[in-house]
Parts: structure tokens; C-alpha cells; sequence
């Protein structure tokens, strides 16, 4: 007899219906399955065996075939456990309940609990849009699932709760959307608690307002990693459709906080400097999103930029141009959206005091160019602005004067996206570091002194074509924040000086 059940499969962000089909026949008492499933999915039989003898079911005592389809796709995690025992228990007549418009999500332990399982939310979407109309998951991962509207998402703790739902004796109450907490913890820093630095909390601020990436140089102890981590508490709040998007890849990852709806907050990431190529943009045998995607919409912060492996720092330079990493494998590719702001710190040279006004540098001039090199040209010139971090001097690290907060320049903030928003509103840009080359010279219209002065700056500094345009866009956000419509020449003069540090540092003779 052949029972089928529905579950979710999963490949990149994209869900696909499994269709979960049990046989029993006649001969020796053996377990296979097959369609395509990894070493996880196979380890279901023991857990579906030992869950059903500990509920009190029988293990038919039979050649049982358990077959995943579409065949030619692979499957991979515990999630079938459930679908599978549902199935089995059908096939052998021990239940008797209707599961045609049902999806089936969840790992079992032993004692028959129902344990929680990535990748929630984009199944739920799927299944939405599949047709079908219930969805069981566990209840740590219901949450995500209710914000699919027009989906009833019901949340199962152990076997025994919804076997009795199924047979009408105590039935599940589905979650509601509001219902769902969302994660917006809030807890970011303040910019309140930083004494001195204001030239590199207003290059924050306009880094801030047009999603530009950022590169921090100065000595030990300036504050580079203080402005970084403080800098997701002035980014404006993310739309309902970077929260989605966002949450899709966190669940994916398995990151998501439990009993999480959605991620409210904009992703912070600060891998450390010994993270691998791919763990910076995903991989595995079935890609998994790295931490380039897990800071889409939000942050990613490269402490120590120089410490990282040459292939690590080189893997970033398609993906923060494109706003996309693609892992490619024999089986296929995946691309993941990984649409971020990238915050690198680093010293000028190994022990940090190259060019310090009060200390000596003790690295040979050797050594200071070696440490300078291991940060590419190509790599510098996608870092929007470059900020020198000075170290504070001790008037202002004792003074009682308070610093301007957070929420202060969060609304300047707010106020140049908004203009951004009604400027790009009907495109696919989504801010001014996103400007594409065939809107730069439309969208970013300079005043005749604005023109020549950066005539002359790329005359005499030597800019790359694509390091004019990098300037251009954040000339384009000062502006905005300044409520221009026209890139004026003040503009256009801090947005220059925010490229003259590689010029100081990079081509200085040693």
C-alpha cells in the first residue's frame, strides 16, 4: 500500500514540494530510502522507529520503501522525520486522517518531541504558493512561517499533540501573524558614548545615509571598532521587504533567533580576521549562505582588515559591486543577495604608529609596505570613503560635555534616504551607492565650480574611472543630507577628501 505525504525541500533561498511516498510490501523486514537524500535524511529511519515504538505505535514489520520526490533533487536535514512517520503510520493503517492540502516540517527526537529545523520561512512561502493551505512545524519555527498571510501555520511540540489534532480529538490553534514577536532588539550602542571624533562620526553619518562602504585607518585605541559597532544604531529601519529577505537567508543559516517572526533590526556582522574564503561568501556540498549574505541590508564589519587571508579580502570584490554572490557546483549555482555596507578598521603599519604625531613607529620602512600591500589597490578603490581615525586627545576624552546620540543623527539620516526614496521610487536603485552607470551623470547633476574641482582632482590625485564615480555617489548623498538639489562645490570637496588617505598612506615613499 502507498501512502504520500507533503514536505518542503530546499536549494539557495529557493523552496521546492517534496512529495514523501511510503511503501509497504511483502518480503524480508528492511528499510530504503531513496531520492536523492543525504547522510541526515537516511538517519531518519532510526529516529522514525524508536519515536513510533515510544509512542506506543507499531513498526511495521514489512519492506519499506520511502522515496523523496522529485527524484532528481537533493535532499538534505532532518526536516522529513515527520512527513515520513505521518506517511508510515498511513501506510500501515494506524491513522486515519486526511493530509492532502498539508506540509509536514520537523526533526524528531526519540521520545517523539518535535525539534526545530532552518529554512522555515521560505517553505512557508513556497507552500503558499503551491496551494497548499495548512502547515505543520515545530514550534520554535512557527513564528517565522505565520508571516505568510493566507497560510495556517500550526505549531507541534511532540507527536502526541498532533496526532490529536489530526484525529479531531484536541485540535492545534494555528498562529496569527500577531502573534509573532519580531527581533528588534534595539541594543546597539549609542554614538553618545564616543568623546571626540567628529570628522569620523559625519563621514559615518554620510556613509550612513547612502549605504556607502567605509574603510577606518588609525592607531590602537582610536575608536575605529567603537564608530563601527555603533554605526546599525543610524541606518534607517529596514521595509517590510528587506525584513523578509533578510530573515529568509538568517533562516536558512540556521541563525535565527527561536521563536523569531522577523528581523527588524539590520544585520551587524564582524567575522574574525581567520575566516576562510567561503566562509566569507557560502559554500558547501549545498551552498550555504556565508557571511557576505548574512549582513545583507545591514553591516559587515572587517576588523583588522590586513590580517585577512588575500583570497578572503579578494572574494568581496565582484559581490559588493554586484550586490549578489553565486557559488557555483557540479550540481548547479546558487546566488545569494548579499546588498551590504562594508566596514573595514586597520592600522597604518604592524605596530599601529605609523604617522602618529606623539609616538614613535618602530617597523622598518620594509614592514610598514608589506602590511600596507596586503590590501589591494582593486579592493581600496570599491571603500567609498576613507576615514582617518586619529587618537583622541585628552581634553576631550575628560570632558563632561555631552555628545550628540544616536537618535540625532539618525533623523538626518532618515531624511536624505527619504529623499533618496522619492528619487529612485519606480527603479531598482534603493540608494546612492547603488546608482547605476547609466543614471550616475542624470541623477548626479554638478554646478559648473563642483565640475572643476573635480577636473581637478582627478588630474592631480589620479582617480580610477570607477573611484570618480564612487566619489560622485557620495558627493550625491552630502547633498542630500545638505537638501541640495544640485551638487554644489562644497559637496564635491569633502566628498574628495574622503580618497586622499590611500594617496597619504599607500604611495607615500618609505
Amino acid at each position: 500500500m502507498v501512502e504520500h505525504v507533503y514536505s518542503m525541500g530546499l536549494y539557495g533561498l529557493d523552496a521546492f514540494v517534496v512529495e514523501v511516498e511510503v511503501d509497504l510490501s511483502r518480503g524480508l523486514p528492511a528499510f530504503e530510502m531513496v531520492g536523492l537524500p543525504d547522510a541526515a535524511v537516511r538517519e531518519a529511519r532510526d529516529r522514525v522507529r524508536a519515536a513510533l515504538k515510544n509512542m506506543g505505535f507499531q513498526f511495521p514489520v514489512s519492506r519499506i520503501t520511502v522515496n523523496l520526490a522529485p527524484a532528481n533533487k537533493r535532499k538534505e536535514g532532518s526536516l522529513y522525520d515527520l512527513p515520513i512517520l505521518i506517511a508510515l503510520l498511513r501506510a500501515s493503517s494506524q491513522l486515519d486522517a486526511s493530509v492532502e492540502d498539508s506540509i509536514f516540517l520537523g526533526e524528531l527526537s526519540l521520545s517523539g518531541a518535535v525539534r526545530p529545523i532552518r529554512g522555515t520561512l521560505p517553505m512557508a512561502i513556497a507552500a503558499k504558493e503551491a496551494g497548499f493551505r495548512r502547515l505543520f512545524a515545530p514550534a520554535q519555527n512557527a513564528a517565522e512561517g505565520a508571516v505568510v498571510q493566507g497560510l495556517e501555520v500550526y505549531p507541534v511540540r511532540n507527536l502526541e499533540s498532533l496526532l490529536a489534532h489530526l484525529t479531531g480529538r484536541v485540535p492545534l490553534s494555528p498562529i496569527l501573524p500577531g502573534d509573532t514577536p519580531s527581533q528588534n532588539d534595539g541594543l546597539f550602542p549609542d554614538f553618545a558614548e564616543v568623546r571626540g571624533q567628529e570628522e569620523a562620526k559625519r563621514a559615518l553619518e554620510i556613509a550612513a545615509a547612502g549605504m556607502h562602504n567605509v574603510l577606518l585607518i588609525g592607531p590602537p585605541g582610536s575608536g575605529k571598532s567603537m564608530l563601527a559597532k555603533r554605526l546599525p544604531s543610524i541606518l534607517p529601519d529596514m521595509t517590510f521587504e528587506e525584513s523578509i529577505e533578510t530573515t529568509k537567508i538568517h533562516s536558512i543559516a540556521g541563525t535565527l533567533p527561536t521563536c523569531t517572526a522577523l528581523i527588524r533590526a539590520r544585520p551587524f556582522r564582524s567575522p574574525h580576521h581567520t575566516v576562510s574564503a567561503a566562509g566569507l561568501s557560502g559554500g558547501g556540498i549545498l551552498p550555504k549562505p556565508g557571511e557576505l549574505s548574512l549582513a545583507h541590508n545591514g553591516v559587515l564589519f572587517l576588523d583588522e582588515l590586513p590580517e585577512f587571508s588575500r583570497s578572503a579580502m579578494e572574494v568581496l570584490r565582484q559581490p559588493i559591486e554586484d550586490g549578489r554572490v553565486t557559488i557555483s557546483r557540479a550540481s548547479g549555482a546558487v546566488s545569494y543577495p548579499c546588498s551590504v555596507m562594508l566596514v573595514a578598521a586597520m592600522n597604518p603599519c604592524p605596530c599601529g604608529y605609523f604617522g602618529h604625531p606623539t609616538r614613535r613607529c618602530v617597523c622598518s620602512a620594509g614592514a610598514v609596505s608589506r602590511y600596507l600591500s596586503r590590501v589591494s589597490g582593486p579592493l581600496l578603490d570599491r571603500l567609498d570613503l576613507h576615514i582617518e581615525v586619529p587618537a583622541v586627545e585628552f581634553d576631550k576624552l575628560d570632558s563632561s560635555l555631552p555628545s550628540e546620540p544616536s537618535s540625532s543623527i539618525k533623523q538626518r539620516v532618515d531624511a536624505a534616504r527619504a529623499i533618496q526614496n522619492d528619487r529612485y521610487r519606480g527603479t531598482a536603485i534603493s540608494c546612492n551607492a547603488r546608482i547605476t552607470p547609466e543614471c550616475l551623470h542624470t541623477i548626479c547633476v554638478l554646478s559648473d565650480d563642483a565640475r572643476n574641482l573635480f577636473k581637478h582632482a582627478f588630474e592631480t590625485i589620479g582617480l580610477s574611472a570607477r573611484a570618480y564615480d564612487r566619489i560622485l555617489k557620495v558627493a550625491r548623498t552630502i547633498a542630500d543630507l545638505d537638501g541640495s538639489e544640485q551638487i554644489q562645490a562644497v559637496h564635491a570637496a569633502e566628498a574628495v577628501q574622503y580618497r586622499a588617505l590611500d594617496r597619504k598612506y599607500w604611495t607615500r615613499e618609505l
